[in-house]
């Protein structure tokens, strides 16, 4: 296998997600901090919900076979509320004022809403006949004890959390959060808020790839900025490794510059390369491999390209650390082009464009003119990547296409 050799981005993300440790840490966690987590276990019901049956809707309790000749009057013995149940039984003309979500008395078998009742003192009478079991939510309705509702690798959203709080969980086992240590590096860097010398830039990458980390589910960790030192590289990358990080992403420095020095830092450090060269527009520069049990990703130090091959490599790799049994699944959606395209050359594209609505059908992708990979401004405007094949032939608007959304959009 040539390290050397520009691979396709498939065979990268291949290559990321493959030989992934199997023994995850696993935590327990309360149930109002599990948002964003992915379960490490089934999540298996303690209880039976509803745990009886109970009313659907506003009305009284009655017994079908009492309405199935109308005119009728009904005697009201009492009332059911939600955790205030009614503890006697319905007899022959009985019936039981209840609520919402409070439980079917014994010996009802149906609800009468409460519009279709005339009331007077102690009694109703009836406007229509029911059905047996109209308007009753029967015991288990949901779920029941011992159901697994919640599986492995389910990343939670509030939908689950709730799932988990009605299965009367509070907390729960979930995969350690991945570590993931950021280090820029490059002379010409200085953190936000200085004042830049005249040869030099503010630092963006670290709050970007810091960003995409905790959006993908990691816990990101700031390493700084490490000049374009050979020894002083090396001992960050030591001290990132001392540190158990997952995951060491570095940016800048993985070309072939004569200041582009990660690399043979890396080498130094004892990193085993996976590749560092990848058919890819923007951010062709981006190499992999491990130290140990930290997987290595150098990302370009262009923000566009670093960004990009973020939520290509990055993102991923982070997920599958996660415990995400989804997470070298396509991504991608079909779209609809807003705009023409020229034949592509030999590496994939990935072209920053805004997203709009599609009518009936696919959402509608425009490429912003301008695709030069160091313009952020652009790539913050932006929805999607409309995502252009190795050799792909020109196009027309109107033409199908597949985009990767970029995070936080929405349309």
């Amino acid at each position: 296998m040539n390290a050397n050799a520009a691979i396709s981005v498939a065979e990268a993300q291949a290559r990321i997600l493959a030989h992934l440790p199997s023994d995850r840490p696993v935590e327990t966690v309360p149930l109002a901090r599990a948002l964003g987590r992915t379960l490490a276990r089934d999540i298996v019901s303690k209880r039976t919900q509803p745990p009886a049956a109970v009313s659907a809707m506003d009305g009284y309790a009655v017994r079908a076979a009492d309405l199935g000749s109308l005119p009728a009057r009904l005697k009201q013995i009492g009332e059911s509320a939600a955790g205030h149940g009614f503890s006697g039984s319905l007899g022959l003309g009985e019936t039981v004022r209840i609520f919402t979500g409070a439980p079917v008395p014994e010996g009802a078998d149906a609800i009468l809403i409460q519009e279709d009742a005339r009331v007077e003192a102690g009694s109703i009478e009836p406007l229509r006949g029911v059905a047996a079991g109209q308007f009753i939510r029967p015991a288990g309705l949901d779920f029941n004890a011992g159901d697994a509702l919640l599986r492995a690798g389910t990343r939670l959203g509030p939908a689950a959390i709730a799932l988990a709080a009605a299965m009367n969980h509070a907390e729960l086992q979930v995969a350690r959060r991945p570590r993931v240590g950021i280090l820029a590096t490059g002379d010409e860097l200085v953190l936000p808020g200085s004042a830049p010398g005249p040869h030099q830039i503010v630092a963006s990458n670290g709050f970007a790839i810091t960003a995409l980390v905790e959006w993908a589910g990691g816990e990101a960790f700031d390493l700084g900025v490490a000049p374009d030192d050979l020894s002083a590289l090396e001992s960050a990358i030591r001290a990132a490794i001392a540190a158990e990080c997952d995951v060491l992403a570095t940016t800048g420095g993985a070309s072939v510059g004569d200041h582009d020095l990660i690399r043979p830092a890396l080498a130094m450090a004892g990193m085993e390369l996976s590749f560092w060269r990848i058919a890819l527009r923007p951010g062709a520069p981006l190499l992999h491999g491990r130290i140990g049990r930290t997987a290595i990703l150098g990302l370009p130090g262009n923000p566009v390209s670093a960004i990009v091959g973020g939520v290509l490599f990055l993102a991923p790799l982070v997920r599958a650390l996660s415990g995400d049994p989804l997470a070298a699944s396509d991504r991608s959606e079909a779209a609809i082009l807003g705009a023409p395209l020229r034949a592509n050359d030999r590496r994939q594209d990935y072209l920053r464009a805004k997203l709009e609505a599609g009518g009936d059908g696919p959402p509608v992708a425009t490429p912003f003119e301008s695709q030069d990979s160091s313009l952020l401004s652009v790539l913050a405007k932006a929805q999607c990547l409309v995502i252009r094949p190795p050799h792909a032939l020109a196009a027309k608007a109107g033409d199908g296409c597949r985009i990767l959304r970029l995070p936080g959009a929405a349309v």
